[in-house]
């Protein structure tokens, strides 16, 4: 299930959207990210919602299917989970450059355990409130996803340890890509979000 996971998550939704929206390549502009943040920055928000709810699909659709084909055994859909979020990191189709990978995530956490990843997006969603930047917010539901899927998988119930291991492994995955925003987030030039048409080249 890994490579089926790894097929959907490949499938760049943000470079697709910012080309019917006028042929534009999304990897030419702002950040270069073909993510959701990238895309609201340079083509609107409508561009990003839709780039954020597909994005968050492919990760459910990718453990839906292993649930389905493998009888809900836990393996299989942990590594359905994590093989989305490496192909949306390292696409096939764009050369290995790809997003941050936390919608993808987030979508695939929400079928494998809705109520911790709902949890850990309310952390999201304060976070962004307060601070105004996506990276910080995405950085830290991603550090937090390992500790709400064990204390909020099921209630009275710890996760199988293959879900654990998909949880720290795609929080390292995220943290990881997120290396140059942590940079600009310490030294203060991080750009924070603004919810409105953009083509200024901004780093996100």
């Amino acid at each position: 299930m890994f490579g089926v996971g790894y097929l959907l998550g490949s499938i760049p939704f943000g470079y697709l959207i910012a080309r019917l929206a006028g042929g534009r390549d999304i990897r030419q502009e702002g950040s270069g990210n073909i993510g959701a943040t990238n895309v609201t920055r340079s083509l609107g928000l409508g561009a990003g919602l839709a780039t954020l709810a597909l994005d968050g699909g492919k990760g459910a659709c990718a453990v839906w299917l292993a649930m389905r084909l493998g009888g809900n055994l836990s393996t299989w859909f942990a590594f359905a989970a994590v093989g989305a979020i490496l192909g949306h990191l390292f696409p096939i189709w764009l050369r290995w450059r790809g997003g941050r990978g936390v919608a993808t995530a987030i979508g695939a956490f929400l079928v494998i355990g809705w109520v911790a990843t709902l949890a850990d997006l309310l952390v999201w969603v304060v976070a962004m409130a307060i601070w105004r930047y996506a990276s910080l917010s995405s950085i830290l539901w991603a550090a937090l996803l390992p500790l709400s899927m064990y204390w909020l998988y099921v209630p009275g119930h710890h996760p199988p340890e293959s879900v654990s291991i998909a949880a720290v492994i795609s929080t390292l995955l995220i943290l990881w890509r997120h290396r140059p925003n942590l940079q600009r987030l310490i030294d203060g030039s991080e750009p924070k979000m603004h919810f409105g048409k953009s083509n200024g080249r901004e780093r996100g």
